[in-house]
């Protein structure tokens, strides 16, 4: 069975950082693509940002400049570096993993942004 642990969430005031860490354990093959999303109070889930298995990377306009994605394959993680955040970027962090065939779902970790 696959599990993602998501770690690295909490409180932060306006201008920090945070670092998440999303790990993958259990029988997992072929990873293609692995991203980040986050859901607000009220507002839709969106994706904050996506890495390739190529490397490739893509971010939501507003995040970009601030959030940097990597991934290390050989650990199965993927990680999201959130530098100057701001109280708009206070919401559940989920990261989300795809292989040919399944998609799976971390259970979420709480990033709060406020003075």
């Amino acid at each position: 069975q696959v599990q993602l642990v998501e770690s690295g969430g909490g409180l932060v005031q306006p201008g920090g950082s945070l670092r998440l860490s999303c790990a993958a354990s259990g029988s997992i093959f072929s990873i293609n693509a692995m991203g980040w999303y986050r859901q607000a109070p009220g507002k839709e889930r969106e994706l904050v940002a996506g890495i390739t298995s190529g490397g490739s990377t893509n971010y939501a306009d507003s995040v970009k400049g601030r959030f940097i994605i990597s991934r290390d394959n050989a650990k199965n993680t993927v990680y999201l570096q959130m530098n100057s955040l701001k109280p708009e970027d206070t919401a559940v962090y989920y990261c989300r993993i795809a292989t040919m065939t399944y998609i799976y779902w971390g259970q979420g970790t709480q990033v709060t942004v406020s003075s």
